[in-house]
């Protein structure tokens, strides 16, 4: 096994890139730099938060303890992952946000679900690296091109329908909803896709292929939804007219 350092400096570096790359957006009004890493920090909170629940849910048999099927893929997918994860993570981000001063402007939702699936995401990476052993460099790589912009991904698509229910709730009736549900199945497809190698190895090419081509449309509507955000909250600006916070 390598230097720790250098195990967890690969396994964080792209989690924090990515999180730069969106504190870089907010143009207008960026966020002050220390409530963006509070947030992130949180974001390994949620981890443990997630434990809570996806083991009271795999004990409970809502997903087995090992992949055998498809069936059990799905299951462990979203039972396991997917809802335990992006509960937690939207838990934490409204414990983080429900007396924020600075959480004024729609794209500020977005640079704070980031910070903290960003977080959660480095924390796990750290877990994978590290269990990886001798492989922890091939690891790493594979994780930077899927998992985390995976994570990016729901992150986005979770503070933009968090800033929608917080300031636009009676244009978007349903964002408050939407907020959990959308990554909720994002995540959970993504991982469906994923597990399915551990069913049918001979697939793994072609399940490798759909993951980065579900991760690079990810990525994309994600840019798509932050300069939607962007430019909303540049009219507000210019117009004097606020935003409806309700």
């Amino acid at each position: 096994m390598a230097d720790t350092r250098l195990v967890i400096g690969l396994a964080v570096l792209p989690a924090v890139i990515l999180l730069f790359y969106t504190y870089l957006q907010d143009k207008y009004q960026r966020e002050p730099l220390g409530q963006v890493v509070k947030a992130f920090f949180i974001g390994w909170l949620s981890v443990f938060c997630s434990l809570m629940i996806s083991i009271p849910l795999r004990n409970l048999g809502f997903f087995p303890s090992e992949i055998s099927s498809f069936g059990g893929a799905f299951a462990t997918a979203f039972f396991g992952a997917a809802i335990p994860e992006e509960t937690a993570k939207l838990f934490c981000l409204w414990m983080f946000l429900r007396n924020n001063k600075y959480f004024d402007e729609r794209m500020d939702g977005i640079v704070y679900a980031v910070s903290v699936g960003m977080g959660f995401a480095a924390f796990e990476n750290i877990e994978y690296l590290f269990a990886s052993g001798t492989e922890w460099v091939t690891t790493g790589i594979g994780r930077s091109l899927t998992a985390i912009p995976g994570h990016f991904g729901f992150a986005v698509i979770m503070g933009y329908y968090y800033s929608l229910h917080h300031f636009d709730r009676y244009r978007a009736p349903m964002a408050g909803i939407l907020m959990w549900l959308v990554p909720v199945v994002g995540h959970g497809l993504y991982d469906t896709i994923a597990m399915m190698s551990a069913v049918s190895p001979e697939l793994s090419g072609c399940i490798t292929v759909a993951i980065l081509l579900l991760c690079f449309k990810m990525i994309q509507w994600a840019r798509q939804r932050m300069k939607e955000h962007l430019i909303a909250d540049s009219s507000d600006a210019s117009t004097g007219s606020g935003i409806d916070e309700q």
